[in-house]
């Protein structure tokens, strides 16, 4: 970001102000229109025509200075607070994200964090940790760090804060996700340790400086710490949660989540017990259900064997731009090369069948598909 920022930029942050635009009506706009900016300049007849979209939204495009003020203001404020801004189509965007239909339009970060790391691992749990809960956490992060995960967790009391620490000890980057703006640390006695992070990882939120903190910010950032965990382990969790609620939404999202089993007599036991028998999570036992689940032995044992790119040539433009993307990232999803490459879901399934076929690519859970091609 810098302290002039470009017209597209200021449009993204201003279309994001228009009150009860949910995220899928934002990326809706952005695909029919193909910017921000054309939202506001297109003639009114073209808009119209966009399902979904109606006069009340459109009646926001006579409010185009004011929404243009605002986010002048807020990348001014972001700017004066050593704060980042992430616009949902920009490259610094959060790759994990953008497949996820609920994913927000605007991100806002601070510290030192790559938020498109190799392998990300979220951990959240009760608020009322347990010592079990906490020793578990920390042997998790410890068996775990030499494949030096990002850990990804919510700064909360509790298991969530100890997967914070547990990642500052062994020097792991961890994201904090917040429920608030990033001058508003909640709970305040986590100011210290979400300090550390800013040098190992940091902080990230949707909401711009100045918002109001409601209750239910933070079941709603919960899909933020889903969305950017390539697995999610719950530790602990009563019944009912906001663990519980993060690993709901992490299975929607094809993540990998495994909980922690516990005593049948413990309370911050039965969420765990629960997700596991209604086969919602794996059953965590030790880091090696992560290691396999994630083939993370697997590139271990390839990181030095060189990527080749084969003779491609027999293969019509679609399917080569399929492989270029695979190449560049190893593994991607269905659904975010669909939105990367603007093509049906439909139409990628019979690519993919192909290639897969042919030797190229090989498919996993989760439709996730991996780069098989690499010269021992």
């Amino acid at each position: 970001m810098t302290s002039k920022p470009d017209n597209d930029f200021l449009y993204s942050i201003a279309l994001s102000l228009i009150p009860k635009l949910g995220p899928g009506t934002y990326k809706k706009i952005i695909l029919h229109c193909g910017s921000a900016a054309s939202f506001f300049n297109l003639p009114l007849g073209k808009l119209e025509r966009i399902q979904g979209i109606g006069p009340k939204l459109l009646a926001f495009r006579k409010k185009k200075l004011n929404l243009l003020k605002e986010a002048e203001q807020i990348v001014e404020a972001a700017n004066r607070n050593q704060i980042q801004i992430h616009s949902f189509h920009a490259n610094n965007y959060p790759n994990r994200l953008k497949s996820i239909s609920d994913a927000p339009p605007v991100l806002y970060s601070k510290g030192n964090l790559e938020l498109n790391p190799k392998k990300t691992l979220g951990i959240v749990g009760t608020r009322k940790a347990t010592q079990y809960g906490k020793n578990i956490t920390h042997q998790i992060t410890e068996e775990l760090s030499r494949f030096q995960p990002c850990i990804i967790s919510g700064l909360a009391y509790g298991i969530d804060i100890e997967a914070h620490r547990a990642a500052l000890s062994r020097n792991l980057s961890t994201i904090g996700v917040m429920g608030s703006d990033l001058n508003t640390i909640y709970p305040s006695t986590h100011k210290k340790i979400a300090e550390q992070m800013m040098d190992c990882g940091g902080l990230l939120t949707e909401y711009k400086l100045g918002s109001e903190m409601s209750p239910s910010n933070f079941p709603q950032r919960n899909r933020i710490i889903a969305g950017l965990s390539d697995a999610l382990i719950v530790v602990e969790a009563a019944k009912k949660g906001g663990a519980l609620i993060t690993a709901e939404i992490a299975y929607s999202y094809n993540r990998e989540v495994f909980a922690v089993p516990g005593n049948l007599q413990s309370k911050y036991s039965e969420g765990c017990n629960d997700l596991i028998r209604n086969m919602k999570a794996g059953i965590y036992m030790s880091s090696k259900e992560i290691v396999n689940s994630l083939s993370w032995d697997m590139e271990s044992r390839e990181s030095s064997a060189q990527k080749v790119f084969p003779d491609t040539s027999l293969l019509d433009p679609l399917e080569n731009k399929i492989l270029e993307r695979i190449f560049d990232k190893k593994e991607v999803e269905v659904n975010w090369l669909s939105h990367d490459l603007n093509v049906p879901i439909s139409t990628l399934a019979v690519k993919l069948l192909n290639l897969e076929f042919l030797g190229f690519v090989k498919a996993f859970p989760g439709k996730k598909y991996q780069w098989l091609h690499s010269k021992q």
